[in-house]
């Protein structure tokens, strides 16, 4: 994506449309901005538009119900560069869309540049019909995934550098491994800990980190259900689905059963008796004695 966003940068007109998509926080809007500064600076690109699909839409709505609509496509279809953010919010609006088509038409044909953005895939945008999904998709489609541990260490770094608190590496390292979410949440994590360093007057280290932390790390980790568990242990036994909950008391049978309620009680605010009535109606007692076992 960074790639295709600095090829773009460079030869304005060459891959139109350029379509990103990514969850929130995996840098869609930065490599948007990067473009729309660089077109702005460009030589013969007077005319550089950048907005949201929200804006695009009351503009439009605001024109079909007043100030006209003859003025609101000449802005939008004789522009040089036109750059729109999170597209997915055109869904369910079927007028904005039929618009927006023929703004797509209109610069592809004039071999303008065109940057979209969006959460997910032209493929996967409900409601936008074939023609649009398929103009959308007809220049380059980049997927961007939320950063990895040495992607997140080195945001982390950087944050760290903009704030006047000190931060040991073991901290750096902590929040970047253990926080799995975007820039916004690393650099919110090290404001929290600057924070709590002036108010209690104490120079952070990794023991602060941890407590302070626990809540924001938790939040960022995916819930996890009595049925997944269930799921993955059956996967990694070789066992049929549902197979924990039977009255089995077979060894094959019996030592998954105690390894997924010891892994309910760590990964699950699950209390003994719901996940003993889950795996085969069994006891509280039970599970503990699963739980010690493992």
């Amino acid at each position: 994506a960074y790639t295709a966003a600095q090829m773009v940068a460079d030869r304005m007109g060459s891959l139109s449309p350029l379509f990103l998509y990514g969850p929130s926080g995996s840098g869609k809007t930065h490599l948007l901005e990067g473009i729309w500064t660089s077109a702005r600076q460009a030589t013969g690109f007077r005319r550089v538009l950048y907005l949201s699909a929200e804006q695009f839409t009351s503009m439009f709505l605001e024109a079909l119900h007043g100030s006209g609509l003859p003025s609101f496509r000449h802005k939008y279809r004789q522009v040089d560069v036109l750059l729109i953010d999170d597209v997915h919010f055109f869904a369910g609006k079927r007028a904005t869309k039929v618009e927006l088509q023929h703004t797509v038409d209109a610069l592809l044909r004039e071999g303008r540049q065109l940057v979209l953005a969006a959460d997910r895939s032209p493929a996967d945008l409900d409601g936008f019909g074939s023609e649009l999904v398929a103009r959308m998709a007809g220049g380059l489609v980049c997927g961007l995934e939320l950063p990895d541990v040495g992607t997140r260490r080195g945001i982390v770094e950087r944050a760290a550098g903009q704030l006047q608190a000190e931060f040991p590496t073991e901290v750096l390292d902590y929040v970047a491994s253990q926080l799995q979410g975007d820039a916004r949440q690393l650099t919110g994590a090290l404001n929290k800990l600057e924070a709590i360093s002036l108010a209690y007057d104490r120079p952070i280290n990794w023991a602060i980190a941890e407590s302070a932390l626990v809540d924001v790390i938790r939040a960022t980790r995916p819930v996890v259900k009595l049925p997944d568990i269930e799921r993955a242990v059956c996967d990694v036994f070789g066992l049929d689905a549902q197979s924990l909950q039977s009255s089995g008391k077979a060894r094959s049978i019996s030592q998954p059963r105690a390894l997924a309620m010891w892994l309910a009680r760590k990964y699950t605010r699950a209390a003994y008796s719901e996940i003993g009535a889950y795996f085969g109606r069994r006891s509280h007692s039970t599970v503990i004695s699963a739980q010690r076992q493992v």
